[in-house]
Parts: C-alpha cells; structure tokens; sequence
C-alpha cells in the first residue's frame, strides 16, 4: 500500500475567492490528476480594504491536499543509483521534503520526485529542479558515468516541454509573418535545447542563442534573416 503525503501552497488574492482559484491553479500543477474536491482550505485571513477604499491587505489561504508517495524501485544501474542519491541528498539540504526513486532507459536516468514539497523542490519556473538536475549530470560525467540524467516531479518536465514547445510554434509564426527577429525569455540549457528541437525541421525560421548565463535566450528569425 503507497503511503500518502501532503502537498500544500498558500496564495493570496483581492478577495478570498481569488486566493483559493490561486492556490487549486498551483496544486493542478503540483498534483497531476487533482481532485478538486478533496482539496481542504485554510483561511488565514480574509483581508481589508484600506479607509476610502484606500490601499487593501489581500486575502491568504493555505491549500493542502494528500498525493500517494510511489515507494522508490530497485535502482537497475550504478549511475542510476548514484544519480538517485545526490538528488535526495540536494533535496533535504534545501529543505524539500522530497522522495526521489530513478530509472534507466535508453541511456537516459530519470530521477523522479514526490512528496510534500515539490513547489520548493521545483522552484519559480522551475529553476530550481534545473539547477539540481544540471549538478547532477555533472557528478554523474565526473564519476565517469555517460548516462544522462533527467530530474522530474510531477510530471513538470512533460508539462513545461509541451509549454515550451508551443511558445516556440507561435514564436515562429510571429517571425515567419512579420520578417522580423523574435527574442524569447531567458532560459536554462534545458530550456533552450527544447525550443531548439522543437524548430529544427522547421523551413521557415532558424533558431540560435544569445547572451551570458544566466540570461542566455532564444532568438526565433525567419531564415532569409538568419546569418
């Protein structure tokens, strides 16, 4: 039998209403397959508006809701192992109480996450699972393993590829009918690779990367331009 955990976020919003359509956006992401009607709420304030209608102190919630843990399966490779065990070390070093279980497939780790605190785990934009899944291929290339790894929880990389993806579509087309040059958001290696793949084949427009990291994006333009 899994055992159950907990996953909770606070929001805010003008109204206590908002602040908890706020907090089930964030779980849906958290929480793949969420059940909207078991999510409980506490209200912890429900704020005020200043005098004349003056300045407001907004409302706050904290949303819980309990996810099965998937217990952790033999790891089938040394790497895969090692892979495993950094990200949970980096996990309870950062706070996230997080438990990590890994695969291996065609040449790919895959360390998959879950628990009480993915939000922290994950980070704004993910940044911070970037961050910890980059350290941790380069332990694996340092130990002389050639095993990729991919770091996920809930389902965020499927989720932030098919993000990613579309917004480099609509890029291209903005570049493709305008003539003009598109610049996306910084993004992380992991990032800019997706978008990259995502316009290879396209005969329209070219893609590149500019600028220093950590602020290093994607540029879309259409190919006439490209050089």
């Amino acid at each position: 039998m899994n055992d159950m955990s907990t996953v909770t976020v606070e929001s805010t919003g003008e109204t206590v209403g908002e602040a908890k359509w706020a907090a089930l956006r964030e779980l849906e992401l958290l929480v793949p397959g969420l059940d909207r009607d078991s999510v409980q709420f506490q209200v912890v304030s429900e704020g005020e508006r200043g005098l004349l209608g003056v300045g407001f102190t907004p409302a706050q919630v904290i949303a819980s809701a309990s996810v099965q843990e998937q217990p952790a399966s033999p790891d089938p490779t040394a790497e895969a192992h090692e892979a495993r065990e950094f990200v949970q070390r980096v996990a309870s070093a950062i706070g996230a109480s997080v438990t990590a279980a890994s695969s291996e497939r065609d040449g790919v780790v895959t360390v998959t996450c879950t628990g009480a605190d993915l939000g922290l785990f994950i980070g704004k934009h993910g940044q911070t699972i970037d961050a910890i899944q980059y350290l941790a291929n380069a332990m694996v290339r340092t130990q002389g393993g050639e095993h990729a790894v991919v770091v996920d929880a809930a389902g965020y990389r499927a989720r932030r590829t098919a993000t990613l993806e579309t917004v480099a579509k609509r890029s291209a087309q903005r570049a493709s009918a305008t003539g003009r040059r598109v610049e996306l958001d910084p993004m992380t290696p992991v990032e800019r690779k997706i978008v990259h793949e995502a316009l290879k084949d396209d005969p329209e427009v070219e893609t590149l990367s500019e600028g220093s990291e950590p602020n290093r994006y994607v540029v879309v333009l259409p190919r006439h331009a490209a050089g």
